[in-house]
């Protein structure tokens, strides 16, 4: 369940990941999540969460809809559709961008690199098939083409304190040199791959973008390095703690369509302010100057050690305020974590708030 999204049926059917028997043979146990079939666990949760805050962690990332977008037009066609700076992105660095309709609300989170003579464009492929017929949408007169690489491309991330050790072994490179989200045609294991900076949960972390093909011997390396440094494999429950912990939100669980970008609190990494209209804009820069939002995501610790469900109300004076929109047990805490939405008199941290069964702080 993913809350606040409107049409469940646009969700698209289940992928599996293109590492998935590689997952299976390590015993992993896995599991559907938004679309698509990753390793939910290789170990315990406290081994795997431990991992990822003091060695290094290896995880899937295979859960991104891929597509190059080519044509003379194309940094034009994406800084007019999007919510960030498209036209200012030099060649081998990304930004994070947003898809809006025309009423502020988010239809997709973007990931868009420079590359030499295209961009590449990531989101969520539970999401994929309504996100390309919006980037498709306003082509008609452009020259811009996109194509989908979604089917014969995946990606794999190293992230902690060990990460950049595990990326120098792996490519040779020096990852904390890079810019966040810059990219760079490496090879690892003599396949050829991009490699980008990019931190899930707060930490140093990078990232390879490979074709299907690649990707069982890229793994294999990476898993080998980690290791190496005390690391290890982790799956999709303690990615999830760590990401919540870090306060890393998450699309589409954690905003989607039925949120504008000041209310998911991504305005100021997912949206400039400095650049002409696109699609959404007026609304954005209306909530901008009036200077507050009335309800909006905030983090959360819960009194209980069992994470509530998603979606469970929050209360506060007995009045519903919001919801539940992700949550996990963290052994840092030793408590349950998460994300949500409370109305604009909880969003100091320290507020506290009701839920059946427990409370939940906000922080």
């Amino acid at each position: 369940m993913i809350y606040g999204l409107a049409n469940a049926a646009e969700l698209n059917a289940n992928m599996e990941s293109p590492l998935i028997e590689e997952h299976r043979a390590a015993g992993a146990q896995v599991a559907q999540i938004e679309g698509c079939t990753l390793p939910a666990h290789f170990s315990t949760i406290e081994t795997e969460f431990a991992a990822g805050r003091e060695k290094a962690a290896l995880f899937d990332t295979s859960w991104q809809a891929t597509w190059s977008v080519g044509g003379r037009d194309r940094v034009q066609y994406l800084h007019n559709i999007t919510s960030n700076d498209i036209k200012s992105l030099a060649e081998g660095r990304g930004t994070l961008a947003l898809l809006l309709n025309p009423q502020g609300h988010i239809l997709a989170e973007l990931e868009i690199y420079a590359l030499v003579e295209t961009l590449l464009a990531r989101s969520h492929i539970s999401l994929r098939e309504r996100t390309l017929a919006t980037l498709k949408k306003y082509i008609i007169g452009s020259k811009v083409t996109i194509e989908d690489l979604s089917n014969s491309t995946g990606s794999i991330a190293v992230e902690g304190p060990c990460a950049a050790h595990v990326v120098r072994q792996a490519c040779g490179l020096d990852v904390e040199a890079f810019a966040d989200l810059a990219i760079q045609d490496v090879q690892v294991e003599g396949a050829a791959c991009r490699l980008v900076r990019r931190s899930h949960f707060g930490q140093t972390g990078a990232e390879w973008i490979a074709p299907w093909a690649a990707l069982p011997a890229i793994w294999n390396k990476l898993l080998r390095e980690i290791r190496a440094v005390g690391g290890q494999p982790i799956g999709m429950e303690a990615l999830n703690a760590l990401r919540l912990e870090a306060g890393v939100p998450w699309f589409p669980a954690d905003f989607n369509e039925a949120m504008i970008p000041h209310e998911a609190a991504v305005e100021n990494t997912h949206v400039s302010f400095n650049k002409g209209c696109y699609t959404g804009q007026e609304i954005v820069e209306r909530v901008r100057s009036r200077g507050h939002v009335n309800r909006k995501r905030v983090s959360l610790t819960f009194s209980t050690r069992t994470a509530p469900s998603i979606g469970t109300k929050l209360r506060a004076g007995g009045a519903e305020v919001g919801a539940v929109t992700s949550a996990a047990f963290s052994p840092a805490a030793d408590t349950s974590i998460g994300m949500g939405y409370v109305r604009r008199e909880q969003f100091a941290p320290g507020s506290v708030v009701e839920f059946d069964g427990g409370t939940a702080a906000v922080r």
